[in-house]
């Protein structure tokens, strides 16, 4: 059989590991091509949020597919992208005015980055420093992976990333994070970003929201401009459309991806308050917004993401995501007395926990072993090294659930026995 010459990512190929060929899905299942019914535990990264080839949004994408598949958007516009912007602004906070579009959840960052600065420097003000928390991820682009933890994701490229200022994890002591918060804006820096409530490829790391209230109180106090970074905790993820919502506050600017169209086709937006636009709004051509992809505002993307939208206004999609919250809290407490399970927590429908040593690292040799474990256990389960994490779509079965959940429990027996 020849080898594929496919790159993939976030995969050395030289540990010989298969990648199953997927040739359909539905729900919450991926079946392969020899006859597998595989258990999606993480949502295919993160994306699928009503499910694979949910029925209205495959619906909403084949119907645009046969009247306009795209099209430039400098300087012209289309009806799927004019509909969604305005929901955007229905159901978002009525302070985040502008809608901006993009097609990931790093170009969603990029395009914060780059509105935030040019914010300070049509403002002539000069403000340059961009704040960042540690531990966190914000994608893998150039800006994203400057204002992201530095490590093994990106020390091969510590030449083309840019200096940013830090604060702590709020962890056993917040206050720490909260004081060098206040220092870094009382210098005068221009941006804080920050992922709220967990930090998704940092391992799943969780802080309360009243620290995300108190920092957003501090950037506001020192016109610190405020970007959450809610590419994966929004649209349901932790429990209220997006995290924001539980602390209570608005930021400047909001990233959103991901779940945006259900997770069934790319597309993200940056969505920024009227400051941002008027510092940018000019008879001047100078202070243009420069930035674009060839496939920003796609369409097709757009079709689905109003799908997706029109899901959220009629259907009972919070009540299904308490349910699944409800099943991961009590899966993960059959697990609180493992003496090989550590730091069990969860937030909304984010469920993670250490298993084994609760000190390991992303290198873990613990981490390829449960992988290749939990693919032969036909489950879509991907540690970040030692961290096992449960995020499923929310239409997932009470059995397969339970299913994700017993293999879990019996990879932490074979440690314990190991």
């Amino acid at each position: 059989m020849t080898h594929s010459p496919i790159w993939h990512p976030f995969t050395q190929h030289g540990l010989g590991d298969p990648a199953p060929l997927v040739t359909h899905a539905e729900g919450a299942v991926l079946h392969t091509a020899d006859g597998r019914r595989v258990v999606d535990a993480i949502s295919s990264w993160w994306v699928t949020t009503h499910g694979h080839c949910h029925p209205r949004i495959m619906a909403a994408i084949a119907e645009q597919a046969q009247q306009l598949d795209q099209m430039i958007f400098a300087g012209w516009t289309h009806q799927p992208a004019e509909d969604l912007a305005l929901e955007l602004r229905r159901i978002l906070p009525g302070e985040l005015t502008r809608v901006f579009f993009s097609d990931s959840g790093s170009t969603a960052v990029e395009v914060a980055l780059k509105m935030a600065l040019g914010f300070w420097t049509h403002r002539g003000a000069g403000r340059s420093c961009v704040v960042v928390m540690e531990h966190s991820y914000h994608g893998d682009t150039i800006g994203a992976m400057s204002v992201g933890a530095r490590g093994v994701f990106n020390a091969a490229y510590a030449p083309l990333l840019f200096d940013v200022g830090r604060v702590p994890f709020p962890g056993d002591d917040p206050q720490a994070t909260l004081d060098a918060l206040e220092a870094a804006c009382a210098a005068g820096a221009a941006a804080f970003i920050v992922e709220p409530l967990v930090l998704g490829a940092g391992g799943m790391l969780m802080y309360p929201a009243a620290v995300l209230a108190e920092m957003r109180e501090i950037c506001a106090r020192h016109g610190t401009l405020f970007i959450a970074d809610e590419v994966m905790t929004a649209w349901g993820r932790t429990g209220t459309l997006t995290a924001c919502e539980q602390a209570g506050i608005v930021p400047d600017i909001m990233c959103l991806s991901k779940g945006l169209t259900g997770g069934a086709i790319p597309l993200a937006v940056t969505m920024a308050s009227e400051p941002i636009w008027d510092a940018h709004y000019s008879t001047d051509r100078t202070r243009t917004f420069y930035h674009s992809s060839s496939y920003t505002a796609n369409p097709l993307a757009c079709a689905a993401a109003n799908a997706n939208l029109a899901i959220w206004r009629e259907e009972p999609v919070l009540e299904r995501i308490a349910e699944l919250s409800s099943g991961q809290q009590r899966h993960l407490e059959a697990l609180e007395d493992h003496p090989m399970a550590s730091n069990l927590r969860r937030c909304g429908t984010i469920a993670a926990l250490e298993l084994g040593d609760p000190g390991g690292s992303y290198l873990s040799d613990l981490g390829p072993r449960l992988l290749r474990r939990f693919r032969e256990a036909d489950l879509l389960l991907r540690p970040l090294g030692n961290t096992v994490y449960v995020m499923p779509p929310y239409c997932i079965e009470d059995s397969d659930l339970a299913r994700i959940w017993a293999e879990i429990g019996a990879a932490a027996e074979d440690i314990a026995t190991s």
